[in-house]
C-alpha cells in the first residue's frame, strides 16, 4: 500500500467516524426506541385479541415484514410527496426504521409474552389485578427478560441497515463514504474502512449485550 492511499485512509478516518457518531448512532437509538414502544403496543393488541385492533396489527406486521426495507424508505420519502405529503430525509428513514423495527420486535415480543404460563395471569387476575397491570408488572418483565437477546440483535442489525438511509441522502456514515470515493476514486479501501468501522460499532454493543444479559441472569 502506497503512501497516497495511507493519507487517504487516515484523512477519511474522521470523515467517515464523525457522520457515524452524530448521524447513524443517533438514528439507530431513535429508531429503535421508537419501534420498541410500537412493538409493544402491537405484541399486546395481539395477544388480548381485540378483534378489530388485532386485525390492523396483523396487516401492519404482514406489511412491513413481507416487504423490502429500501421499498419502505423510498414510499416515505419519495412516495408521498406525489400525494402532498413531504417528509425530511432524516424524519422519513426515522419513520421508515421505527415502523420496521416495529413489526419484527413485536413478533419476539409476542412470543415471550405467550411463553409465560398462562397460570400466572389468571392468578393475578384472582387478585382482582386489571389485565393492563399484570401484564405491566407480571408478564412483560418476564418476556422482555427471555426477549432481550433477539431484541439486541435487532438493534446491532439496525446499526447496519442504516447504510440504507443514504439511499434518501440522509448523510450517515455510508454516505460519507461514498462522497469520499467520488473524489478519491478509491472504492476497495474506503468501503472495506467504513465497513470495518460499522464492525467496530457492532462489536461494542455485542459486548455490551454479554454484559447486560449477565445483569439480566443475576437478577432472574
Amino acid at each position: 500500500m502506497d503512501e497516497r492511499l495511507w493519507g487517504i485512509i487516515v484523512d477519511s478516518f474522521g470523515k467517515l467516524l464523525i457522520p457515524g457518531l452524530t448521524v447513524t448512532i443517533p438514528l439507530t437509538l431513535i429508531s429503535f426506541a421508537i419501534g420498541l414502544v410500537l412493538a409493544i403496543v402491537v405484541a399486546l393488541v395481539r395477544v388480548a385479541k381485540v378483534p378489530v385492533a388485532q386485525r390492523i396489527a396483523q396487516c401492519y406486521v404482514w406489511v412491513f415484514r413481507g416487504t423490502p426495507l429500501l421499498v419502505q424508505l423510498f414510499v416515505i420519502f419519495f412516495g408521498l410527496p406525489s400525494v402532498g405529503i413531504v417528509v425530511p430525509a432524516f424524519p422519513s428513514a426515522v419513520i421508515a426504521f421505527s415502523l420496521n423495527v416495529g413489526a419484527y420486535a413485536s413478533e419476539t415480543l409476542r412470543g415471550a409474552i405467550l411463553a409465560v404460563p398462562k397460570g400466572q395471569i389468571e392468578a393475578g387476575l384472582t387478585t382482582n389485578l386489571r389485565y393492563l397491570t399484570i401484564m405491566r408488572l407480571i408478564v412483560l418483565p418476564q418476556a422482555f427478560r427471555s426477549a432481550f437477546p433477539a431484541l439486541f440483535n435487532t438493534f446491532i442489525s439496525l446499526v447496519k441497515d442504516t447504510s440504507l438511509a443514504a439511499n434518501i441522502t440522509v448523510v450517515e456514515m455510508f454516505m460519507a463514504a461514498q462522497r469520499i470515493v467520488a473524489t478519491t476514486y478509491e472504492p476497495l479501501v474506503l468501503y472495506c474502512e467504513v465497513g470495518l468501522i460499522y464492525l467496530a460499532f457492532c462489536t461494542v454493543l455485542t459486548w455490551l449485550q454479554g454484559v447486560c444479559e449477565k445483569r439480566l441472569a443475576e437478577h432472574f
